[in-house]
């Protein structure tokens, strides 16, 4: 979501599932005020990343359609072979087809306008000629140099009556061979080289400055140098620049954005940390001096006096900054006016704020907001100071409008130590605050996330329609969780499992003791680090009648090999696995799994790299050896997130009720 520079449209990009085409429908929707209207800017199913130029003429965004198929009025079959890698394409916010801006075999990784609107710079993979591609297929077969292959970026500069002189030409035809052959976009001038991703970039507002960040070209989070932030200074020639190193740390930095004085750059730090060894913490804001040449500088950190976690910033106009910040079970709106001054909390809704976004001119604001009985929607209001006023621009969500939602309220205990610990029950319809209610404990992943006063409902948090059914869903915040502290969320180390599995299952036993919960009707599950929760839990209890379990690991050796962020694996452990080998083994299920008699149901995405399927393997192949009831389904073409075909989660989450019911001691709503 990006609000247009004067405040007056918001271009919103939605995803949608198309059950016939078997995909998810990625598309770009405008409102525009003061009429208030909501159109569909395209239709092709898979267009993201919208930005708006400074003067508000253009918008531009990835697709991974096919040129020829970039006729927004034709929505295709949506099938693959109306897919690509991804591309630049612009569109004008007052209509008409979308158009390609770049050309190539390699995705573009990255994009942002120039300050004046007249140029576009983009990042993609160090181009190879069709000659080069030949070359290399014919020395090389199929083999895949896992990292004898990686190359790293060029950041291009093109102009935009090149980008318009080039449509006009070819219109909406296919791109000649000619210019594919040639392996870079025809018009595009190379400004900066790079042997890493280029992750995400943005250019000051004054158009003198780019900033980007970087990853490993293997996308895998392996060394801290890979990630950091890099300044090209612009000039009016598109020559090349070689970009100085603005951060040297021990962090994951990204959401780049520059302050209005074009010379501090916003970005924040969700992994690791800028003050030294890496860690953890809650997420954080910061920002740097780009005026610094040495590429010494060091970041300042904005909301430093803010308990809870950064969630999403933007900048306002005049030089404040307005967060998304977790607290508790609650995501407010709050603003600082600079870095000394006091963390104002705006007056808005209980609930949760997500996204915000801010116009560069004037004080108009769009944001998501969302509780546990009012369905996502966009909301626009006047100012910081006039959230209460905001008012709906979107109603994408009013299916659930008129449907029994079920009601939630935070719950909190005491854990084993001492330390209170708060989370989410969410009853069945009809039976708000009941007692002696069959309990589903439903473990979010992360571990640095937290269950709130938030609308979902989908693959991944399906708690409503396990309520729906019949079951009080209890989702705990157990250590770990973010929006109560940093020393709550780092307590977990070297503890990763053994200790907020501690916390989930004193708040299971204080809802027994509440008479809250069923003792005798007791299921749980989780994906990802729920996953990891789930698997660890079943040896230490056999209280549970059922659990489901996804993408989680059973062991930690391993999944520090496959997993695609490894230096948080070796953080929360301790060390790596030849320097802590007993904190491995001593928090890995696998080697309590004698003790499961749980019945569990498994998923997984066949070529998951965040969790690798083979953890699932080895947990099916437990079970089976000790004749728990189990199941274990694999979803072709998915990675960590279900995010390929629509009919993959809707079948997780089926085939997870049934086996609720089927175990759990629950036969429906009742």
């Amino acid at each position: 979501m990006k609000v247009s520079p004067d405040g007056n449209s918001v271009v919103i990009e939605t995803e949608r599932a198309d059950w016939e085409q078997q995909i998810f429908r990625k598309e770009l929707w405008l409102y525009r005020s003061p009429a208030g209207s909501l159109t569909q800017l395209t239709q092709s199913g898979h267009d993201s990343s919208p930005q708006w130029s400074p003067d508000g003429q253009w918008i531009a965004f990835l697709s991974e359609r096919k040129v020829e198929d970039a006729k927004d009025g034709d929505e295709g079959d949506g099938k693959e072979k109306g897919k690509d890698v991804a591309q630049l394409f612009l569109i004008s916010p007052g209509g008409g087809e979308a158009f390609a801006v770049t050309a190539g075999e390699d995705e573009v990784h990255a994009f942002a306008w120039s300050g004046d609107s007249k140029a576009i710079v983009f990042a993609t993979r160090q181009p190879w000629t069709k000659q080069q591609n030949d070359d290399h297929k014919k020395d090389w077969k199929d083999v895949i140099r896992y990292r004898g292959d990686e190359r790293g970026d060029v950041i291009f500069r093109i102009t935009l009556n090149e980008v318009l002189a080039r449509h006009a030409a070819i219109g909406s035809k296919e791109i000649p061979d000619a210019e594919k052959d040639s392996g870079a976009t025809p018009g595009a001038a190379a400004i900066a080289r790079t042997p890493l991703r280029v992750e995400q970039m943005s250019v000051s507002r004054d158009g003198s400055r780019l900033a980007f960040v970087t990853s490993s070209v293997s996308e895998r989070q392996e060394k801290f140098e890979d990630i950091e932030l890099y300044l090209v200074r612009l000039t009016g020639n598109a020559t090349e620049a070689a970009p100085i190193r603005l951060t040297h740390n021990q962090a994951v930095e990204l959401n780049l954005d520059w302050a209005p004085d074009n010379r501090h750059l916003f970005f924040q730090v969700n992994l690791g940390s800028l003050e030294g060894k890496y860690e953890d913490p809650q997420p954080r804001l910061y920002w740097v001096d780009t005026d610094d040449a040495s590429g010494k500088t060091e970041a300042q950190r904005w909301f430093a006096a803010y308990s809870g976690e950064v969630v999403r910033f933007t900048p306002l106009p005049d030089g404040s900054v307005l967060c998304a910040c977790r607290i508790g079970t609650e995501v407010e709106l709050v603003s600082q006016a600079n870095l000394k001054s006091a963390i104002v909390k705006r007056e808005g809704w209980a609930g949760t704020y997500e996204t915000p976004a801010a116009a560069a001119q004037g004080s108009r604001l769009a944001f998501a907001f969302s509780t546990t009985v009012r369905p996502t929607e966009i909301y626009i209001a006047d100012g910081p100071g006039k959230l209460a006023q905001a008012r709906p621009i979107t109603s994408f969500n009013e299916l659930f409008t008129g449907r029994d939602l079920p009601q939630a309220k935070p719950y909190r205990w005491t854990s084993y130590d001492g330390t209170p610990v708060e989370g989410m029950l969410m009853y069945p319809p009809g039976k708000f605050e009941a007692k002696n209610l069959p309990v589903f404990v439903f473990i979010h992943g992360g571990p640095q996330d937290a269950d709130g006063n938030h609308f979902e409902a989908d693959w991944y948090q399906w708690d409503r329609l396990a309520a729906t059914a019949g079951w009080l869903v209890f989702e705990p915040n157990y250590r770990g969780s973010t929006g109560y502290g940093d020393k709550f969320a780092l307590q977990i180390v070297p503890e990763l499992v053994s200790l907020p599995g501690k916390d989930i299952l004193t708040g299971v036993d204080a809802l027994v003791k509440d008479g809250i919960a069923d003792p005798n009707r007791l299921a749980i599950g989780g994906y990802s680090y729920g996953g990891y929760m789930t698997n660890w839990l079943i040896t230490q209890t056999t209280r549970f009648k059922a659990a489901v379990t996804g993408a989680g690991a059973v062991e930690h050796v391993a999944n520090w090999g496959n997993d695609d962020s490894s230096v948080d694996d070796a953080y929360f452990l301790g060390g790596l696995p030849w320097e802590t080998p007993d904190r491995y083994r001593s928090e890995g299920a696998i080697f309590q799994l004698n003790k499961v008699r749980t019945p569990t149901h498994m998923v997984a995405g066949a070529d998951d790299v965040r969790v690798a399927v083979l953890e699932d393997y080895l947990l099916d192949r437990a079970l089976h050896e000790l004749n728990v009831p189990s199941d274990l389904l694999i979803f072709p073409g998915e990675g960590h997130e279900l995010a390929k075909n629509p009919w993959h989660g809707k079948i997780k989450v089926r085939e997870e009720l049934n086996w609720l019911t089927k175990y759990g001691g629950v036969t429906g709503a009742n």
